[in-house]
């Protein structure tokens, strides 16, 4: 996979609640996971990376989550333009994130919640980590 993915998961609804599941989603290649709790006044922008693949599954609210390909990993061009995707709890959306992207992300309610899978250890992350101006690429208020 070059590009950005969704992966759509479903529901299922019965007078005991909600099961949301993502039956082909394959979690074989994943090392790990942690989750983001956050509220709208706060972007977390721009992380990359040239060798790990990433996941994100919103679990509570909903997310604006930007995905851009540097041009130049030490010095990339400011004019690039991000593709948005919009993650919800009621989407039951999974968005995969290959290799050699940047990714940001902003909470569009209080106390959203996401989940990131990772490929990758943290120490392999580590060793792989770009980190760019938030407002490099978009300005984050606009939808």
């Amino acid at each position: 996979m070059n590009n950005p993915t969704i992966i759509k998961g479903g529901t299922h609804r019965d007078n005991r609640g909600v099961l949301t599941y993502f039956n082909s989603f394959n979690l074989d290649a994943f090392q790990r996971f942690y989750a983001i709790k956050t509220d709208p006044t706060v972007v977390r922008a721009w992380q990359g990376h040239r060798k790990e693949t990433k996941a994100f599954v919103c679990l509570d609210g909903e997310f604006k989550v930007g995905v851009v390909k540097p041009d130049d990993w030490e010095v990339p061009s400011d004019n690039l333009i991000p593709e948005l995707y919009f993650l919800s709890e009621e989407d039951t959306n999974i968005l995969i994130v290959p290799p050699g992207y940047a990714n940001g992300l902003k909470a569009l309610e209080d106390d959203s919640r996401i989940v990131v899978f990772s490929d990758k250890t943290l120490v392999e992350s580590q060793k792989d980590d770009y980190r760019f101006e938030s407002d490099m690429w978009m300005n984050w208020s606009d939808s």
